[in-house]
């Protein structure tokens, strides 16, 4: 499962949930069907786990980030730099896209529904984190962190649309990203 899982869900961002088989699925894991049947009860127990996957590669991420400290940069600042150079390099923000299509599933709703509130709490706690260290205004921290998840969102739109350069893009991540976490526009 865990060898696989990479490769179902790259094949169900690039695909989409509805254009994505099992058949097509199996010949990218180099597998038969019957063994992802065996991981998994059905298609859409694979597009589930794969959303899982999104949030628990970037909590694995940001940790892995956050765990080697280097440069004096408190933790929010250093994720919020990373996440300006690396947003959407994965393409992993497709597969949320296309499972934001079928929410009338309970199953992927729910699914994205914890993701999403998975992102939310890290989130805050960075925030919250953040601005104690930085003794920075204390606007709301929930909806902070929703306007981060929003901001994230908003960069996976402008990626996908090429509707910022590159540049541009990081820009907009790290200075829109330090008006939410600190509550006023970078100095």
């Amino acid at each position: 499962r865990k060898r696989l899982l990479p490769i179902v869900a790259g094949t169900f961002a690039e695909r989409g949930y509805r254009r994505t088989t099992t058949a097509e699925l199996a010949k990218r894991c180099k597998v038969r069907e019957n063994i992802l049947y065996r991981l998994w009860r059905d298609k859409k127990a694979m597009f589930v786990a794969s959303i899982e996957f999104v949030y628990a590669l970037s909590a694995e991420t940001w940790q892995r980030l956050l765990a080697e400290g280097g440069d004096c940069k408190p933790p929010a600042e250093r994720l919020l730099q990373y996440e300006s150079e690396h947003h959407g390099e994965s393409g992993l923000q497709r597969l949320v896209f296309a499972g934001l299509s079928e929410t009338n599933d309970p199953a992927i709703r729910q699914a994205l529904r914890t993701m999403y509130r998975r992102f939310h709490r890290f989130i805050g706690e960075q925030i919250s984190a953040y601005r104690d260290v930085r003794r920075a205004p204390r606007p709301d921290v929930g909806l902070s962190a929703w306007a981060v998840i929003g901001l994230g969102t908003l960069a996976s739109i402008v990626q996908e649309l090429e509707l910022l350069k590159s540049g541009e893009r990081k820009r907009f991540i790290e200075e829109v990203g330090h008006l939410l976490m600190v509550g006023r526009p970078a100095r």
